[in-house]
């Protein structure tokens, strides 16, 4: 099949691109500026194109067999572009791509969402996500939708973000405040190893058009447990202490406005719900919870082994 991955070229999708790549499809990244990621992967094109702008992708999609959306700003930074870009990118992006598939004969659509998205929910971020399912599921498409919660592995921003949270919030001390002392929040997060292979059969099998699931990995932890792995992965000890979350709530909305912090009011609401399933659906794909790698099996190293 020939599939076409936007965001091809990004930390899920260079992953899904070999992937794809290695079960026998010919794949076509596509991406604002591709980079030369695939060089020794001849089943592997780039293409130059930005979803917010519809003429720049429209001949790219025609043709293809299948389309993956995986275009995507991070939910744990404020866009220094304003949180209206969640709509631009998330909504925008994704009519605009399931436009060009629509009049470009692709049969397959899977749009990578994200777990609680909802047009009326409580962040940018979750609400854009939200307005791009409907849009997705309103399609003449065969599509599916997979809401994972947050993907961690090499590449990623999960781990350099909790270390980075200190520096944001704590400089130079040795104690590491935390919105509601890290407890608040529960996320489940996914090895993206783990996460790919499922995203390459639901794209390429047909049973799973028309399905939504929601993956996560085997635990569920909270804010507190994530940075403590993180730590003592690297033989560091830390001392963790509780920031209420209404100093939390004014610190984010105050610090906002100054040029270069990357967190906001959004940030502050994400930590005041969970980011877990209530079904975790990889038993669709005949794994179970055990199946998959720990946060902690990933930080020691023991995923590889």
């Amino acid at each position: 099949m020939d599939i076409l991955v936007a965001g091809g070229t990004g930390f899920i999708g260079s992953y899904l691109c070999r992937e794809l790549a290695d079960r026998g499809h010919q794949v076509t990244a596509l991406s604002r500026s591709p980079e030369d990621v695939f060089e020794d992967a001849d089943s592997i094109e780039t293409a130059v194109g930005d979803v917010t702008a519809l003429d720049s992708i429209r001949e790219t999609v025609a043709g293809h067999g299948a389309v993956v959306n995986l275009v995507a700003l991070s939910p744990l930074f404020e866009p220094s572009g304003g949180n209206e870009l969640h709509d631009t990118i998330h909504r925008g992006g994704t009519e605009n791509l399931v436009a060009a598939a629509e009049d470009g004969g692709v049969d397959r659509f899977l749009q990578l969402s994200a777990l609680g998205a909802d047009p009326d929910g409580p962040t940018h971020y979750i609400r854009a996500k939200g307005r791009a399912e409907h849009i997705v599921r309103e399609a003449d498409l065969e599509e599916t939708i997979v809401r994972p919660s947050v993907v961690f592995g090499d590449g990623g921003e999960f781990v350099g973000f909790t270390k980075r949270l200190k520096s944001w919030f704590a400089p130079g001390v040795p104690v590491y405040p935390l919105p509601g002392g890290g407890r608040r929040t529960r996320f489940q997060p996914i090895h993206v190893e783990d996460l790919v292979p499922m995203l390459a059969t639901a794209i390429e099998d047909p049973e799973h058009a028309g399905e939504t699931y929601e993956l996560g990995g085997p635990e569920r932890l909270t804010l507190r447990e994530v940075t403590e792995l993180v730590y003592a992965a690297e033989g560091r000890d830390v001392r963790i202490v509780s920031l209420p979350m209404s100093l939390a709530r004014v610190g984010l909305t105050t610090l906002s406005v100054v040029p270069g912090f990357p967190m906001g009011p959004d940030q502050y609401r994400s930590l005041t719900f969970d980011n877990t399933t209530e079904n975790n659906d990889v038993g669709v794909f005949g794994l179970t919870e055990d199946d998959l790698t720990t946060f902690g099996e990933y930080l020691s190293g023991t995923a590889a082994e």
